[in-house]
């Protein structure tokens, strides 16, 4: 069977290069849709620099390592998620238009066969995480749970958004403790030789700041995604935040968005960082009102391109948190 083109994807690299027997694959991983990887491994970058601003730390290979086994692991880790929430989803899927043809629904991946998915996913993705120190490594496990809860949201409450910011910013207070608390060798090894990487240490109350903001961030940025689906979830029985706020969707992202920016400025001066950081937020403030100006409840087609711009965004906060080490405290 070809593999068409999915509503939300129309032009893709899958599409183009991929090889045939491989497309139904990647797509169930959502890999002909890497905005998805970009939301979910941005948070992480965030928390390694946000360490490495606070103790003014140059990076060694170590860290090096962090930024490029958190994207390995984003790409793992949202594959996997993404197959689990189908395999969950795959009855409702087959009722929306959007989601109809996708790999489980239309029937070219079977529930068996995304289970091995998921499983092989995981076991890669837990091979990088035994690189880490004991907290980051265990605050990974614990994202399993956050994981595991997600495709159950939409049905018991009208904020599955929420959840889905817990889950995507997680990232965040891994990145941070894996950066600033030390690694390089198998948690195990550490756990068993008495390392200084499972030792006790006082929490920062900064990367929880962030990952608070970017909690909001994620509820706003997916209520905008929500809009694609909010008359076919009506029919079926699915909540969203975009359903429950209706025509106030345009006003409840701009409250989102604006309690992201106040928690974002909040873990800067926790955290020290220089002037440099506020000034580099103000665009990053300026791309959020925007997406909450221009969204609108009868728009699917410009509520994707609203989510898409959240890429860039993630990005601008990535810059300023670097900025803000370069530069000089208050």
């Amino acid at each position: 069977m070809t593999s068409a083109s999915l509503p939300d994807a129309p032009t893709n690299w899958v599409d183009r290069h991929a090889p045939e027997g491989l497309k139904p694959w990647l797509k169930l991983g959502r890999f002909d849709r890497p905005i998805g990887i970009w939301l979910l491994l941005l948070p992480g970058w965030q928390g390694i620099a946000l360490a490495l601003a606070q103790y003014r730390k140059t990076p060694d290979l170590y860290d090096v390592w962090l930024f490029l086994g958190f994207a390995l692991g984003a790409c793992l880790m949202r594959a996997a998620g993404c197959a689990f929430n189908d395999i969950v989803d795959r009855d409702i899927d087959a009722k929306v238009a959007r989601t109809a043809m996708r790999p489980i629904p239309s029937g070219r991946i079977s529930v068996k066969q995304a289970w091995a998915f998921v499983i092989g996913c995981s076991l890669i993705s837990l091979l990088i995480l035994l690189t880490l120190n004991i907290i980051a490594a265990l605050l990974g496990v614990a994202s399993v749970l956050l994981v595991a809860g997600y495709p159950f949201m939409k049905r018991i409450t009208w904020w599955p958004q929420a959840w889905l910011g817990l889950t995507f910013n997680w990232g965040v207070l891994m990145g941070f403790a894996a950066a600033a608390y030390g690694g390089g060798a198998l948690v195990a090894f550490s756990f068993l030789q008495g390392s200084t990487n499972v030792a006790i240490i006082a929490p920062d109350f900064h990367p929880l700041l962030l990952y608070l903001a970017l909690v909001f961030w994620t509820l706003g940025y997916d209520t905008i995604y929500a809009l694609q689906d909010i008359e076919d979830d009506a029919m079926v029985g699915v909540k969203s935040s975009a359903r429950r706020l209706g025509a106030n969707v345009q006003r409840g992202v701009g409250v989102f968005y604006g309690l992201t920016v106040v928690l974002t400025v909040a873990a800067g001066l926790t955290a020290g960082l220089g002037p440099l950081f506020y000034v580099a937020l103000l665009p990053w403030a300026a791309h959020l009102f925007r997406q909450a100006r221009d969204v609108r409840p009868d728009d699917p087609a410009l509520a994707l391109r609203l989510f898409r711009s959240n890429r860039d965004a993630g990005f601008i906060l990535l810059s300023a948190i670097i900025l803000g080490a370069v530069s000089w405290p208050f």
